[in-house]
């Protein structure tokens, strides 16, 4: 459900959820739990894969690793150039093995973060999968 503040008409909602710059986004669960947070403006493209990957985290959270693992499929594939993409591609792949426990789903994920995204921080804290 959005909720929407403006800060200078309600800057108490600025300050409880602690926002340091507009625009800022919180993507929370059903407990009102934050999940993911997004903060300033983003061309629509970064804009919908960071919301994806906050309901990738959101049913991460709550262990529902397959749901998980759709979410952060769908942020990476439907957004290829977004910033968020190497994230989301982690966070799959994680999602995968958690489901499974089987490592071919992390295996595979690093394989892709270097081919794709080798600069990214998501390739290098992925390397450790590597054979």
């Amino acid at each position: 459900m959005p909720i929407k503040f403006h800060v200078k008409e309600q800057p108490q909602a600025f300050e409880r959820f602690k926002a340091l710059w507009t625009p800022t986004q919180i993507i929370a669960d059903a407990d009102g739990v934050e999940r993911h947070r997004i903060e300033g403006f983003l061309n629509a493209n970064d804009f919908l894969a960071e919301l994806e990957l906050g309901l990738g985290r959101v049913a991460f959270e709550h262990q529902d690793f397959r749901s998980a693992e759709h979410w952060f499929h769908d942020a990476r594939e439907q957004h290829p150039d977004a910033a968020a993409a190497p994230q989301a591609r982690y966070w799959e792949g994680v999602s995968a093995y958690k489901a499974t426990n089987q490592p071919e789903p992390l295996q595979q994920t690093e394989r892709e973060l270097r081919e794709r995204y080798p600069d990214s921080e998501w390739a290098r804290r992925a390397s450790v999968w590597a054979h």
